[in-house]
């Protein structure tokens, strides 16, 4: 029979090579394995599973099972090599150290080679594993190793000398291996010693454990510095790398955070009030500690003279002195002080606290300052628009020194409350013009006899101060007394124009004509849509009225018509109060001028109190109109007896707590006894008294 052949080489040679080369492996101790990546098998024998610690029980066939049996500061490097063999299908060549479930720690070397497609990355890696801690404990291996570190590394001698210093140790410890070598550590770098290095290195030899920390050596290292160090059998060994760029970023970036958070706290203490300058008083608080040790702040008042309105002191013994400080420097600083030309100069001066020692007259002021004691102050005006509304002083004692990154936030910061306290004082004098103007349209009532009328406007607490709510009261031709009360759609200067235009037509059309409520009020929408005023509104026109037989039963017709707006409230001499009408009303002005208007009539007892008023009064954003008329009935009848000025004063107190969420219009008439007429004096706003026979109310 012929020998079986493999190709050109007979079977019984393959079978002897493949068997010299299994009795290879088993003599040189080494480990295959077979790294499926499609389906994420790691295929080891018995002599790998062995060299790792497993059995082929425990062993799950996983990268992860591998990657548990690595030693932490190799795990990073070792799966970086594993992805350029699986990218580039290439070469494994690598040495790590495993450590053992009964604590040993070995090294293995490892070779192997990515296989797969003709492009693209490997589906598969194979290769061997062998025990090469032998060789690793050789001192040409071991300084093969270290040498290509690219961290610095030193061992110590039991005696705490050095035994080797890799390369990258000599560069960053500036001295070469041979001044080293022998030494011992605490000689060599005395700042170590009663320090974290000597605790950290005498921690890690007493207790068997290694130990890792930052800490920074000073001159002339004058650096940050990351080690790790573990006993050995022969001392301690070091791996370190310096990290003083990162901590300098580390920092740099906090203080940053923290300027940002101190200016985040600055924008939200001025922004969170109404009341600037009291914000602005506050914000001593936040200045100290961040950019100084103390701190006064002064503004200008509109007449000019600088005034201290806010300090602080870190310490806080030192806060009465420093108050007591702020009543009087400015009294006794001259002009030339360094804040007199902080203050004119509009930029930031800095100087000794001795020179403003030395300007200051003797007295109180020149005492206080003594003990304070500042060693530097930076006066930095608050600026706005280009002028100068008032100075942050920051303070700062023995031993502490402002950076120009604190002077420039602190000068953000000053910058920002100038801003805000401009922006204040232009928003106050807008209000006090809006309102000025909105009050001009709103003239006063009259003061008939028999009647007493009382008007009252409050704008919105976050309008412009100025809209479209109005009242209006005046006497007709014929002697008849009208009450008007309107709202023009709208929070601001337009619709206030506007309703200046309808509230002056509707009071030419009602003194030309002498018309009742609801001709009033058509001619009105018919004179709106002639002269293209485009704007809707409400308005409720009542007219009281008085024949002879009506006068002498002490009875008062009131003719009203309403557009749109909300009902009228009487008040009953016994207390009680009735509404005048139902929610239902006539269309509102603007819309359809064509539309028929309809007049109500009620007869009222003298006594009676009649008001008309806007939604502003009762409208609220947690509750309706119904509920919010309920409440406005309920305060009407609690205050009954009160004179109609007071009645009106509490109402509104009540039912906004003089921070009303729109506009607040109203207007309330008090009927009078007619016993016998009442001789009043004449004046701009009065009508003179009416003879009993006289068939209105006037």
């Amino acid at each position: 029979m012929e020998p079986t052949t493999v190709g050109d080489v007979p079977q019984a040679d393959l079978q002897a090579t493949r068997l010299r080369a299994q009795l290879a492996i088993d003599a040189a101790g080494i480990g295959t394995f077979d790294w499926d990546l499609v389906t994420g098998r790691l295929s080891w024998d018995d002599r790998l599973i062995e060299m790792f610690g497993y059995d082929t029980e425990t062993f799950e066939q996983t990268i992860e099972a591998f990657n548990a049996r690595l030693h932490p500061d190799d795990l990073p490097r070792v799966t970086e090599a594993l992805k350029q063999v699986i990218a580039t299908q290439g070469d494994l060549d690598t040495d790590y150290r495993i450590l053992l479930p009964d604590g040993d720690t070995r090294w293995v070397s490892a070779r192997g080679k990515g296989f797969g497609a003709a492009e693209g990355p490997a589906a598969r890696v194979i290769g061997v594993a062998y025990d090469v801690t032998a060789e690793v404990a050789s001192e040409a291996r071991v300084s093969r190793v270290l040498e290509a570190m690219p961290a610095g590394f030193y061992s110590l001698d039991s005696e705490w000398r050095f035994a080797h210093v890799n390369a990258q140790a000599e560069k960053l410890l500036g001295l070469a291996r041979d001044e080293l070598l022998g030494q011992i550590v605490w000689d060599a770098f005395p700042a170590t010693v009663n320090g974290v290095f000597e605790e950290s290195y005498r921690r890690a030899v007493a207790t068997g454990q290694p130990v890792a920390f930052d800490a920074h050596y000073p001159e002339p290292l004058n650096g940050w510095y990351e080690l790790r160090a573990w006993p050995t059998p022969d001392g301690l060994s070091v791996y370190f790398i310096e990290v003083t760029e990162r901590r300098q970023a580390e920092a740099q970036a906090e203080r940053a955070t923290r300027r940002l958070t101190l200016l985040a706290q600055v924008s939200a203490e001025l922004a969170g009030t109404l009341d600037v300058e009291a914000a602005t008083a506050r914000l001593p608080r936040i200045v100290v500690p961040a950019l100084a040790d103390y701190c006064v702040l002064t503004v200008i008042d509109d007449d000019g003279h600088p005034r201290d309105v806010g300090s602080w002191h870190v310490d806080p013994a030192q806060r009465s002195v420093l108050e007591h400080y702020a009543e009087v420097r400015l009294d006794a600083m001259p002009l030339t002080s360094p804040v007199g030309m902080a203050l004119h100069s509009n930029e930031a001066v800095r100087f000794a606290g001795d020179d403003v020692l030395e300007l200051l007259p003797a007295g109180r002021a020149r005492d206080l300052l003594t003990l304070l004691a500042p060693r530097t102050e930076v006066a930095l005006p608050l600026r706005a628009r280009g002028r100068t509304l008032g100075l942050l002083t920051l303070f700062y004692a023995d031993g502490h020194q402002p950076t120009d990154a604190d002077v420039t936030v602190a000068q953000d910061v000053a910058d920002r409350a100038g801003l805000a306290l401009d922006n204040a004082r232009l928003f106050g004098q807008q209000q006090q013009m809006a309102e000025a103007l909105q009050r001009s349209l709103l003239t006063e009532p009259p003061e008939p006899d028999h009647a007493e009328i009382v008007v009252r406007y409050l704008p919105a607490a976050e309008a412009a101060r100025v809209g479209g709510d109005w009242y209006d009261a005046f006497m007709q031709p014929s002697g008849a007394t009208t009450l008007v009360i309107g709202d023009v759609v709208g929070h601001d200067t337009a619709a206030a124009a506007a309703m200046g235009q309808v509230r002056s037509l509707l009071r030419g059309i009602a003194a030309y004509s002498d018309a009742g409520p609801a001709e009033v009020l058509r001619g009105l929408d018919s004179a709106m849509a002639v002269l293209q005023i485009d704007t809707l509104a409400t308005a409720a026109v009542a007219r009281f009225e008085q024949d002879d037989d009506e006068r002498r039963r002490g009875v008062t017709r009131m003719v009203w018509a309403n557009a749109g707006h909300l009902p009228p409230l009487a008040l009953r001499p016994d207390g009680s109060v009735v509404v005048l009408a139902d929610w239902k009303a006539d269309l509102l002005l603007g819309v359809d001028s064509s539309v028929q208007r309809t007049e109500l009539e009620v007869t009222l007892d003298r006594g009676s109190t009649v008001l008309l008023y806007t939604d502003g009064l009762i409208e609220r954003r947690d509750a309706d109109l119904d509920t919010g008329l309920a409440r406005l009935r309920t305060h009407l009848a609690d205050l009954a007896d009160l004179p109609l000025q007071q009645l009106c004063d509490e109402l509104i107190a009540r039912l906004v707590d003089g921070k009303p969420e729109d506009d607040v219009a109203l207007v309330a008439v008090r009927l009078h006894r007619q016993d016998r007429p009442r001789p009043v004096e004449a004046g701009p706003n009065r009508v003179p008294d009416l003879v009993p026979e006289d068939p209105t109310l006037a």
